[in-house]
């Protein structure tokens, strides 16, 4: 009875080593999802960050861009007006 219980204990034993050894192999699993999902996380961010900065640079070059089309138009303006006055001076 003893060799019996002790083959019993053996086999019990030797299950939840193999339980172990899967909840460890899941846990890293786990982990290791969860560390990539916080990578991919910081990434998105980062680009977050990234396009943002190109949107306020993008929105200055526009507003310069405005400024000198209005520029030019006042510059083109006032260049017809002043071939207009010496068109009438002739």
């Amino acid at each position: 009875e003893v060799a019996e219980f002790q083959k019993m204990v053996c086999g019990l034993v030797e299950l939840a080593d193999q339980l172990a050894r899967a909840a460890e192999s899941e846990k890293m699993k786990a982990i290791s999802a969860r560390n990539l999902l916080k990578s991919v996380a910081k990434q998105r961010e980062a680009q977050e960050q990234q396009l943002r900065a190109l949107i306020a640079e993008k929105k200055m070059q526009l507003e310069r861009y405005r400024i000198e089309y209005e520029t030019l138009c006042k510059t083109e303006a006032d260049q017809n007006e002043f071939i207009d006055q010496f068109i009438f001076q002739k």
